[in-house]
């Protein structure tokens, strides 16, 4: 079967004891490409137009830089725990404060609606409401990884390919680019706020809230799961073992389909899994 291995780091040799290299990645031939990569790429990539597609689905083996600035390069990069260590904690605590919440047995479902037919909501469906939250999420997750990650930007629109570069384009050009694998906690957040502002508008507080948890919950093991799919070495045969081989697949030979990261649930009713048959190849 096919090579699960990641892009060789720039210029080291092979040997009999390293890892397999990934021929799908090449090395960036600075004389001839497309862009310079002796300066910063975001600003570049828009004048690419109609071959910026082309291009930013050519894997390399070279990690990238996308700002002059060394502050926002370094705000650009995350390492993996960092996402793990910010917000584990406050899945934690609103985890905690959901349930205290609903044990005080005020929260009511349609309440603004009827009082005689509202549902109660009482603590001990927390747990439950917690887990909707984290299925709701992986149905996010698809549709962003699809709509927004995956949005051709119109060839003439510089701003566009600039935004989807940094955004994710930038992950398809250097996918083992292990400090862009997870996303930065500061535009994290404001996007977290947004979601929790839309649930708060929709659903009675304590209800969105657990809901919301449960949601963060799932976007955490989403950026986990995804860097373990890049760097991690599941055993042949188990769940994580056909989610790597899955998203290696979408990553250099099916980057319009195999949308799912942490489940390959929602590519079978939108139609977009990848084809079972393309796995039995030889590297």
């Amino acid at each position: 079967s096919f090579s699960l291995q990641g892009c060789p780091e720039p210029r080291k040799p092979a040997t009999a004891a390293a890892p397999r290299l990934d021929p799908r990645c090449r090395p960036v031939d600075e004389d001839t490409d497309l862009v310079d990569w002796r300066k910063p790429l975001l600003w570049q990539v828009g004048y690419l137009g109609e071959k910026y597609d082309e291009w930013v689905h050519q894997p390399v083996d070279r990690p990238i830089r996308l700002f002059h600035s060394d502050l926002f390069e370094a705000l650009s990069k995350t390492a993996w725990y960092v996402v793990f260590l910010v917000w584990t904690p406050v899945v934690l605590y609103l985890s905690w404060v959901s349930y205290a919440a609903l044990a005080q047995g005020n929260t009511r479902l349609f309440a603004s609606f009827t009082t005689e037919y509202s549902i109660p909501v009482h603590k001990y469906y927390f747990p439950f409401i917690f887990l909707l939250g984290m299925f709701l999420w992986s149905l996010l997750e698809y549709l962003i990884h699809r709509f927004v990650f995956h949005m051709k930007p119109p060839a003439s629109n510089y701003y566009l390919i600039t935004l989807h570069f940094l955004l994710h384009g930038q992950h398809h050009k250097s996918p083992f680019d292990s400090s862009r694998l997870v996303f930065p906690p500061v535009p994290a957040s404001l996007v977290i706020g947004f979601f929790y502002g839309v649930l708060r508008l929709l659903l009675p507080e304590v209800l969105g809230l657990s809901l919301f948890v449960g949601g963060l919950c799932g976007y955490v093991v989403y950026d986990m799961m995804h860097y373990y799919l890049h760097y991690g070495s599941p055993r042949e045969g188990t769940y994580l073992y056909g989610l790597k081989a899955y998203h290696v697949k979408h990553h250099f030979e099916h980057q319009k389909s195999g949308f799912g990261i942490t489940t390959r649930f929602w590519d079978h009713p939108f139609r977009t899994l990848i084809p079972e048959e393309t796995f039995e190849k030889e590297d």
